[in-house]
C-alpha cells in the first residue's frame, strides 16, 4: 500500500483482502481465532478510509491553475496531453502512439493459474496545454489512474494488460509546479561572477592582454578591481538575457511528500471515485469496529 514516501491506494487488492481475510481465518481450528477478522479488517478499512479521504480533501480543496498564471509551489492543472517534442512514445505491445504507458504481462502456467512474467511504466515526460501555456509533466515517482485497461491476448495462455495516455486526452494533474528560467529565474549573481572571474583567471595570457593597463606582467589590486567591474557587467547582461527568455513550467513529485497525481479521468469524476471509496470503506470500518464489540461481549 505504499510505495517511495506516499501512499498508492490500490482498492481491488483492499477489496482482496476484506475476502479473504475471513477466508483465511474460517479453516482455523481454534474458533476463538476468528475473532480477529473484524479487528484486521477494521485495521485496513481504517488506513483505506484515510488514504481516500485525503486523496479527497486535496482534489477538492486545490483550486485548478492556469498554467500562464500559476503560483510556483502546489498546483492543480487540467489540459490537454501533448507528445513531448522529441517524439511521442509507443506503447510497449500494441506500440500506439502515446504520452505514458503500463503494461503487466500473465502466463498461466499448468496449475491453471495466471503468473505475472513482466511488468513496468514509462517514466518519459510530456506536454500539458490548456489554452494558456504548456507545462512539462514528468510523471516519475507519478500515481497514474488511467481510464482504460486493455487486455490483449496470445493464444489462451499469455495476455498483456495495457493502460495508456494518448495524445490529446484530456489530463488531470496535481503536483509541484516551478518554472525554469525566464524573469522567475533563480540567478546567483556573486557566484556566477566569482565563476567568470576564475575561467578568465586560467587563461593568463588572454586576462594580462585584457586587464594588464601598465603592461608589467602583473595583474595590480586597481585593475584586479577593474577586471571584477566588467565581470558583473557581462553576467548581469547575461542574467538579462536569461530572464528575457520565456520560462519553461514543470510539474514534478512534490519535495514534502504531497499528492502528485496524474489521469485522463476527469476531475468530477475523479472526485466522486474517491467520494465513494472513502464512504465504502467507512462503511466496512463501521461494521468491523461493531462486530468487534459485538463478538467481544457475546457470552
Amino acid at each position: 500500500m505504499f510505495r517511495s514516501q506516499r501512499e498508492r491506494l490500490a482498492h481491488p487488492a483492499i477489496l482482496g483482502i476484506y475476502v479473504a481475510v475471513p477466508l483465511i481465518f474460517a479453516h482455523a481450528k481454534d474458533p476463538k481465532v476468528f475473532l480477529l477478522v473484524p479487528p484486521i479488517i477494521a485495521v485496513v478499512a481504517f488506513i483505506a478510509w484515510m488514504l481516500s479521504l485525503r486523496r479527497l480533501l486535496v482534489i477538492v480543496g486545490t483550486p485548478t491553475s492556469k498554467i500562464a498564471s500559476a503560483a510556483q509551489g502546489y498546483v492543480e492543472l487540467i489540459g490537454r496531453a501533448v507528445a513531448h517534442p522529441g517524439g511521442a512514445l509507443r506503447s510497449r505491445y500494441s506500440l500506439l502512439p502515446c504520452v505514458w504507458y503500463q503494461y503487466t504481462i500473465e502466463q498461466r502456467e499448468r496449475d491453471g493459474k495466471w503468473h505475472q512474467i513482466e511488468s513496468g511504466r514509462s517514466d518519459d515526460s510530456f506536454l500539458l496545454d490548456d489554452g494558456s501555456g504548456t507545462c512539462l509533466i514528468d510523471p516519475e515517482n507519478a500515481e497514474i489512474l488511467p481510464r482504460d485497461t486493455e487486455t490483449l491476448t496470445k493464444g489462451s495462455d499469455w495476455r498483456c494488460r495495457e493502460s495508456l495516455i494518448l495524445p490529446h486526452d484530456q489530463v488531470y494533474a496535481i503536483g509541484e509546479f516551478s518554472t525554469i528560467g525566464g524573469e522567475l529565474a533563480h540567478l546567483d549573481l556573486e557566484r556566477d561572477v566569482g565563476e567568470l572571474l576564475a575561467t578568465w583567471k586560467r587563461d593568463k595570457p588572454a586576462l594580462l592582454a585584457r586587464f594588464d593597463l601598465d603592461r608589467n606582467g602583473q595583474i595590480g589590486e586597481k585593475e584586479w578591481m577593474l577586471a571584477r567591474a566588467q565581470a558583473r557587467r557581462d553576467v548581469r547582461k547575461t542574467h538579462d538575457e536569461i530572464r528575457a527568455q520565456p520560462g519553461t513550467h514543470m510539474l514534478h513529485q512534490p519535495r514534502d511528500g504531497r499528492l502528485f497525481l496524474i489521469s485522463n479521468i476527469n476531475a468530477a469524476r475523479l472526485e466522486w471515485r474517491y467520494k465513494f471509496w472513502a464512504w465504502m470503506h467507512l462503511a466496512v470500518l463501521i461494521g468491523s469496529v461493531m462486530g468487534t464489540a459485538y463478538l467481544t461481549v457475546k457470552p
